[in-house]
């Protein structure tokens, strides 16, 4: 394996699949068996989900409701996700733990690094709810977090294409795909790769990011195999 402890970025409108809103029970399956994929061959696995499938933070407050307010629905929208994500992985046969930056202890058990770290130990795919916990943070910036704190070796940032373009490939047929981009490309350019914050966070900490299309079966098992697929954001 190149990698033996990664943390997989999943957006929120990921999970609904064609039907643009919700929970889409095929694309969450589907996840899960590549998340299974990758566990079976004893790479120990962190999940970050946002939960614009559901409210984005940031899209409530442009309508005018309070920016706190909405970041907390937004964070309560990330824990739904997790809890069908636990559920589907786990009905493959894979434990799982879902942990929170928001406490709620009937559901989930609370973020502890050190919890984490065991649950990493024991090949427990690990799924962090709640984003950072503060508003004014996206699920980017919580990943970056995250993925620091559990010394994972990678970010594998999913997405609907298969890696960074330097225009929008759904609308300019001619875009070209960049291999590699370094973090200040990314800055400097304004790539929308993952937030500024979250860029920032892995520069610091030398943490590689990889962008790839989560849509391509076995995308990920390839990743963690070593294939070159998608983008690498380095230093």
């Amino acid at each position: 394996m190149a990698y033996k402890r990664v943390l997989l970025k999943l957006s929120g409108e990921a999970l609904s699949g064609k039907q643009g809103f919700g929970i889409c029970s095929e694309t969450i399956r589907t996840f899960s068996e590549e998340i299974k994929s990758v566990a079976d061959l004893g790479v120990e696995v962190g999940v970050v989900i946002g939960g614009g499938n559901i409210h984005r933070g940031i899209a409530g407050a442009s309508k005018g409701m309070n920016r706190t307010t909405s970041d907390h629905m937004g964070m309560l929208a990330t824990i739904i996700n997790c809890l069908a994500l636990q559920d589907s992985v786990e009905r493959l046969g894979i434990k799982t733990r879902v942990m929170s930056a928001v406490e709620m202890n009937s559901m989930v058990e609370p973020y502890i690094r050190r919890r984490a770290m065991r649950h990493l130990e024991k090949k427990r795919v690990l799924i962090f709810a709640g984003g950072t916990g503060n508003p004014y943070f996206s699920t980017d910036t919580a990943a970056a977090l995250r993925a620091n704190e559990i010394d994972a070796e990678v970010i594998l940032k999913a997405t609907k294409v298969d890696g960074v373009y330097d225009h929008d490939p759904m609308t300019h047929p001619h875009a070209v795909k960049y291999d590699k981009l370094t973090y200040m490309d990314v800055l400097n350019q304004n790539i929308k790769v993952m937030d500024a914050t979250a860029i920032s966070l892995c520069m610091e900490n030398k943490l590689d990011i990889i962008v790839f299309n989560v849509f391509q079966s076995g995308n990920i098992k390839k990743v963690v195999q070593g294939n070159k697929i998608g983008t690498l954001v380095t230093k």
